[in-house]
């Protein structure tokens, strides 16, 4: 195997299990960052983010001197070979992408660029970026070689070590087949079907992957209020659905929504692409609409259920991050609904076993807890707003036993109705018949 020198230019999410598995791969690699604070943290072997696994990672490749980490971005550029951007890319007002960081990328390696490289952008980035930064490292510089290639991820935040161990592909998009061939070798321990392209088909797979999946959860919650007035069980229709081998099981499971880094930000990024190209997206405008109506949804069955009023309410909200095993609050639907509920005059009680520090600089007036039994006491309701393993393992005795009011309003589905039912709740879910139990009404 050949040993390549790599700089890793973000420490976020991406950069950070990127740089890792390249290192774990065997190769040399430096991770860099404006944001020396965060370096600081890393050189101390603390992981600024919480995705399980990766401490474990970054300390044994730290340890075999083939991970390092610095704020000296220009050094990591002249003493790589490959350069992997890895920056944020988010969404402006307008719906396009903000691209400052990644032009501030390429402006450094301009500045610091003595010999060859190839640039792979892993970052999340517009149709067509590859190709104009590509034309203005050679404009630039003329006399280096500079091939610019897009590798996209697909790693799902709370499982990004075992996604990027175990990828179903790994898509390189190049124009020179040599650097192609080249960021393939990087990655051909690993599983998963290899796919070559060009480098716009490339930078379309991931938006278009992202919007698909997108659409199936926002198809599904519209499905769920069909089944609510119909009397369906949406976790049986989801069910049928998914044996259905053209279809699968993935990605319906009915609740508040989506939410996080990617979905919501890589669904506008795309109605803008379109837009910016004369083209009505209406199945994506349709998809990012749904998926907001649904926490307004969740809102009204929440006051629906607790008798239309909830000024003076104590409503324990379980769950802050936007998915479990995770620590990200970006866009998360339990914000939304949050700031709703305060709105109509609730007090919150709010449980997260991983996300009390990020969400205390978010929310206000919000008793914070990081113990579930503690968020319960003396609850006239529990709302889950993320289905993380420790509520699904709760003592549901011991909650009751705690609430003021015994009522439950699931937004992720997590429990039978009939069982919780059985236990003594009033348990309200989404797209199934309310569990109404007598000795639990308000």
């Amino acid at each position: 195997m050949v040993v390549e020198r790599i700089a890793v230019i973000g420490t976020g999410y991406v950069g950070l299990v990127s740089g890792t598995t390249f290192a774990e791969l065997g190769h040399s690699v430096i991770c860099a960052d404006l944001d020396e604070a965060k370096i600081a943290m890393l050189q101390r072997a603390e992981i600024p983010i919480y995705e399980p696994g990766l401490q474990e990672l970054v300390t044994s490749n730290v340890q075999k001197n083939r991970l390092a980490f610095t704020s000296d971005i220009g050094e990591a550029i002249r003493s790589s070979d490959i350069l992997l951007i890895a920056v944020g890319t988010p969404t402006l007002e307008s719906g396009d992408v903000d691209m400052k960081y990644v032009h501030h990328v390429i402006a450094t390696i301009v500045s610091h660029t003595t010999s060859a490289k190839v640039i792979v952008i892993k970052s999340t980035v517009p149709v067509g970026t590859g190709r104009r930064v590509e034309q203005e490292l050679r404009t630039a510089l003329p006399h280096i070689q500079i091939d610019v290639v897009s590798n996209p991820e697909f790693l799902r935040e709370g499982s990004a070590i075992h996604d990027t161990f175990h990828p179903d592909r790994i898509v390189i998009g190049a124009e020179q087949a040599e650097a192609g061939k080249r960021i393939a070798a990087l990655q051909s321990a690993l599983p998963g079907e290899l796919l070559l392209t060009d480098r716009e088909s490339a930078e379309l797979i991931k938006y278009a992957s992202n919007a698909f999946l997108a659409a199936k959860i926002s198809f599904i919650n519209e499905m769920a209020h069909v089944c609510e007035k119909v009397g369906a069980d949406v976790g049986l229709v989801a069910k049928g659905m998914g044996l259905d081998k053209r279809i699968g099981p993935h990605f319906l499971n009915a609740g508040i929504g989506y939410g996080g880094s990617c979905f919501p930000k890589d669904t506008r990024a795309q109605l803008k692409i379109a837009q910016n190209v004369d083209y009505d997206f209406k199945i994506l405008s349709a998809v990012i609409e749904v998926n907001q109506l649904q926490r307004e949804r969740f809102v009204d069955k929440i006051k629906d259920t607790l008798g239309g009023k909830l000024h003076g309410k104590r409503i324990a909200v379980l769950g802050l991050a936007f998915k479990p095993n995770t620590d990200d609050l970006r866009d998360a639907p339990a914000l939304d609904v949050i700031h709703a509920l305060q709105s109509l005059g609730a007090e919150i009680h709010a449980y997260d076993p991983a996300a009390l520090h990020h969400a205390s600089k978010l929310l206000r007036d919000v008793q914070m807890y990081d113990d579930l039994y503690d968020a319960a006491y003396d609850a006239d309701a529990i709302v889950i707003a993320t289905e993380w393993e420790t509520i699904r393992q709760m003592n549901a005795e011991r909650i009751r036993s705690l609430m003021r009011y015994p009522v439950i309003i699931d937004g992720r589905n997590m429990f039978r109705p009939d069982e919780m039912s059985r236990l003594g709740f009033t348990y309200v879910s989404v797209g199934r018949a309310a569990a109404i139990h007598m000795e639990a009404a308000i």
